[in-house]
């Protein structure tokens, strides 16, 4: 499989910064703050707050390829990490880098990576109950196959909005992409994605979602409409929080040759509280 040289520039550089901020901050040494399960558990439901994650989340499709005969499995680390930058107002960062299976798809069956996306919020201190937050968005091709996704480079805009109330947690994430350039064969980086949420925390840390993750590209004027429904439980394991989830998935709709019907999602969520 061959890299991407704009992928390895852009994931490197990322981390490059990360490692920039993390040496300016106070070197004592970590410590969890006392927060119950129920709450961390909720600053989790909303995905801009002000916390560092490292989730590790699993999904099975299958009736993928134009026979409906293969399935797709995809392994996504996407750690979220806020950058506090005065009076209360933070900029979160979320790479997102995606390894993929595919079995018989087309014929085909091999392992690699798909498109690193990066997701930017800038989120301003809120005292109420409702948050949002705005930033670009990147996206770069992992590899040159085509295999496993567009081989154009994309970027536009996210936004965010949110809105906590009791144990109650919903909103929308979305964002709009361009094409920036590259090969079209594949797939073209032109999408408008859209991500409804809601979830309900229990006081014993069990959180109940139901979300979709609808991506309507524009040049193949098709949406692909994957539904999940999480069950989550955090516990904490030498007093450092994670979380467990796992749940079903059902494609409303796909676009041509990708997965139909059932599929499932796991995920694990190591929390890092500030």
């Amino acid at each position: 499989m061959r890299i991407h040289p704009k992928a390895v520039i852009t994931f490197f550089n990322f981390f490059y910064l990360v490692g920039i901020a993390g040496a300016q901050t106070d070197s004592k040494p970590f410590i969890q703050p006392e927060i119950s399960n129920s709450d961390i558990a909720k600053q989790l439901a909303n995905p801009i707050s002000n916390v560092v994650t490292v989730p590790f989340e699993w999904n099975y499709d299958r009736g993928t390829g134009n026979n409906q005969s293969g399935s797709d499995q995809t392994l996504l680390f996407q750690p979220v990490i806020p950058f506090n930058v005065g009076g209360g107002d933070t900029i979160i960062a979320r790479p997102i880098v995606t390894g993929e299976r595919l079995n018989n798809v087309n014929g085909y069956t091999g392992t690699g990576l798909s498109n690193i996306q990066l997701e930017t919020f800038y989120v301003p201190y809120s005292t109420l109950s409702w948050f949002w937050g705005v930033g670009p968005y990147f996206s770069s091709p992992a590899g040159s196959s085509g295999q496993f996704g567009s081989r154009q480079t994309g970027a536009g805009v996210n936004v965010v909005i949110v809105n906590q109330i009791g144990a109650w947690t919903y909103g929308v994430m979305a964002f709009q992409s361009w094409s920036m350039g590259g090969t079209a064969t594949s797939g073209t980086a032109n999408n408008f994605y859209a991500q409804p949420f809601i979830a309900y925390v229990t006081p014993e840390a069990w959180t109940f979602s139901l979300n979709t993750e609808s991506n309507y590209n524009y040049d193949m004027r098709q949406t692909s409409i994957p539904v999940n429904f999480d069950i989550s439980r955090l516990v904490q394991v030498d007093k450092l929080p994670i979380q467990f989830t796992l749940g079903p998935r059902y494609n409303v709709s796909s676009i041509p040759g990708g997965p139909q019907g059932w599929g499932a999602r796991a995920v694990v969520t190591f929390v890092f509280l500030k």
